[in-house]
């Protein structure tokens, strides 16, 4: 083996194991140069001039090339993971909001509702009392309860597919009640 040779392996050995693989990758030109400053002093003796030396390629072990890869690999799929766990907390703030809005707008929606049947309704009175003198603001919300009651048992009845059943409530609403259905049953087992 020529001085030369050694000189050359001699400056390799003594850059690469300095630096991780990657690092080796990263710092080619690096390592060319120290080739090269050795090789220059080895060589100018013999009159030689060095005026470039290049380094083509790093050529590791094909374990070591596989577990690098598998390194590189599991690293972009943690990136992928944390991309798509941030994109469904982004969509699941966006909806939440969208949610939160679309029950505010609900609510004010449901309060001018509220206020246009009360205004609606101070309007009906005030102009029924007019109109019929000697009738006070409790006759005539009884007889507009009444006329709702009797509207909304209009429009149930006249749904095909009701199932609606309206049963007395209060204090002595459930002796009636039970009252009513014995009686029924005791004309319906008298008539067979």
């Amino acid at each position: 083996m020529s001085s030369t040779t050694l000189a050359l392996n001699f400056s390799i050995r003594a850059s690469v194991p300095k630096l991780d693989l990657d690092d080796a990758f990263e710092q080619k030109n690096e390592i060319a140069k120290a080739v090269e400053d050795e090789l220059e002093k080895a060589m100018s003796t013999y009159g030689y001039e060095i005026v470039q030396t290049l380094i083509v390629d790093i050529e590791p072990d094909e374990h070591v090339k596989r577990a690098m890869n598998e390194i590189n690999a599991a690293a972009r799929l943690r990136v992928a993971a944390n991309e798509k766990a941030e994109a469904e907390k982004i969509l699941q703030i966006k909806r939440a909001e969208g949610e939160a809005e679309a029950k505010y707008l609900a609510g004010l929606g449901i309060a001018r509702q509220r206020q246009a049947i009360v205004d609606g309704l101070r309007d009906s009175v005030l102009g029924f009392s007019e109109n019929v003198p000697g009738t006070t603001a409790k006759d005539i919300m009884d007889m507009v309860l009444v006329t709702q009651y009797f509207d909304t048992m209009k429009e149930i009845g006249a749904a095909s597919k009701s199932s609606a059943v309206f049963i007395p409530h209060g204090p002595g609403a459930i002796r009636d009640v039970a009252s009513q259905i014995r009686d029924g049953l005791l004309q319906a087992s008298a008539h067979q």
